[in-house]
């Protein structure tokens, strides 16, 4: 292998695991879970065309072939010098436990720029948002109500990020599920409280779980890229929702506001006192616990790791991956419609325009910054609820609320740029000799 062969440029590694080729995924030749969002695992790029051939397949081999397929230069020399991406011998637990650290610290010092540029002072602004998250009995509640629909969908869609599956289409399950939710309560008003509820909960999953299964299947059947299908479900499931409350089921008695009528109190969930968190808090602790030991101490479990981490392995070993597709996905989708469920019946209790802020892309985020780990999955949870209160407590002093979204925006990019130098080291080396060999290598950065 000449040190030509290592050579790529800047960007042609996946976010944060090494490009797969996997041989097994078919003869379609398609680029699979690309992008964005195959940073959690390995991006795979099926068949055998080579398509979006990203650096650093497992071994110097599989890095050949990808910066071959690219058609990328082997190096590109600036003033003297190029450099060279190349995967680390081992990810050192300290860089296990100090990238998602960094991240945040990144992400804060970014804000915090763009805060200071804007005029305003950046620590007086994260006092505030830390006050109104987290400084006062209202500001927890809150804290905790917004965190429950999170913690639903990023449960849901870490089942299926383990098995390098990217469902990106949380926000419509939640929109799906909080739509047959509404139908029951509204369609059975007068049906006892525990009948009506047990109804809206298993109407809210399977909601959720069908509208995963739309790409599911042709995933697990032609290979379909499911991060397009899952995202363009979910504005379908949005204007569906639009559609709802915006015409026949909107309240006559509701002054012209896209919301169908109120629930019976049979339909409400119980909540905890006389605060506003409800019984779906419950749902995704019992979620989280569920899901964490299927994940550990099962034989499905251990399908799902096994085909997540090495898809031709898993087909050797006779696991039916095709299945193990619809079923995930179906699992995923239905954690996702449970969180809708949760919203209508415990924190609206009627359906309406914007029933979620976002909750399924936030959970995207969560899964990534707690590495798909159950128990982490519930404290960051808790931190993106209070960041999401935080960015609302600090409009009532002049301050634009999106500074909440523009922090998770950083936290997502930052999150990626420190699972890529967890896994990857940049080097740079300097030309020269008569025979245009590099010379020794001098600075190294994210060097672990």
């Amino acid at each position: 292998m000449t040190e030509d062969a290592h050579k790529v440029t800047v960007g042609a590694a996946a976010p944060t695991g090494a490009t797969r080729a996997a041989e097994a995924e078919g003869p379609t030749g398609a680029a699979g879970a690309a992008g964005a969002v195959g940073g959690i695992g390995e991006t795979r790029t099926a068949g055998g065309t080579g398509e979006a051939g990203a650096a650093g397949s497992k071994g110097e081999a599989g890095a050949a072939r990808a910066a071959g397929a690219s058609g990328a230069a082997p190096g590109r020399a600036i003033a003297g010098w190029s450099f060279k991406v190349e995967k680390r011998p081992e990810i050192t637990p300290f860089w296990r436990a100090m990238a998602p650290v960094i991240s945040i610290v990144m992400a804060l010092v970014c804000g915090g720029i763009f805060l200071r540029l804007t005029g305003y002072d950046p620590f007086e602004v994260y006092r505030l948002m830390f006050k109104g998250a987290f400084g006062s009995r209202y500001g927890l509640i809150e804290t905790v109500v917004k965190a429950t629909p999170i913690l639903l969908a990023t449960i849901g869609v870490s089942v299926a990020f383990r098995m390098l599956l990217w469902n990106i289409g949380a926000e419509g399950q939640i929109y799906m599920g909080a739509f047959a939710a509404s139908w029951v309560a509204l369609s059975h008003p007068d049906w006892p409280p525990f009948v009506l509820l047990g109804a809206m909960f298993i109407a809210g999953a399977v909601a959720g779980a069908l509208w995963a299964l739309l790409p599911a299947l042709p995933r697990a059947i032609w290979g379909v890229n499911e991060i397009i299908t899952t995202l363009m479900l979910n504005y379908v499931a949005i204007y569906w929702v639009d559609y709802l409350v915006y015409g026949p089921w909107k309240d006559p008695k509701g002054f012209n506001f896209p919301l169908t009528p109120q629930f019976s109190n049979a339909a409400w969930l119980p909540c905890l006192g006389n605060t506003r968190i409800h019984l779906g808090l419950v749902f995704g602790l019992v979620a989280a616990v569920a899901v964490s030991v299927m994940l550990s101490r099962t034989r499905w479990g251990y399908e799902i790791r096994v085909i997540g981490e090495n898809p031709a392995a898993a087909r050797y070993a006779g696991m039916n991956i095709l299945r193990n597709i619809v079923l995930v996905m179906l699992l995923s989708g239905a954690i996702a419609g449970i969180a809708g469920m949760g919203e209508v019946a415990g924190i609206t209790h009627r359906l309406q325009h914007g029933i979620s802020p976002g909750y399924g892309y936030t959970a995207i985020i969560v899964a990534w910054l707690a590495k798909l780990n159950p128990a982490g999955i519930v404290v960051t949870s808790f931190l993106f609820g209070g960041l999401l209160v935080a960015g609302y407590a600090v409009q009532i002093f002049g301050i634009p609320a999106d500074i909440a979204t523009m922090l998770q925006g950083s936290l997502l990019f930052f999150v990626l740029g420190g699972e890529a130098l967890a896994r990857y080291r940049i080097k740079l080396i300097r030309a020269g000799g008569p025979a245009g060999r590099a010379a020794p290598v001098t600075p190294r950065l994210g060097a672990g």
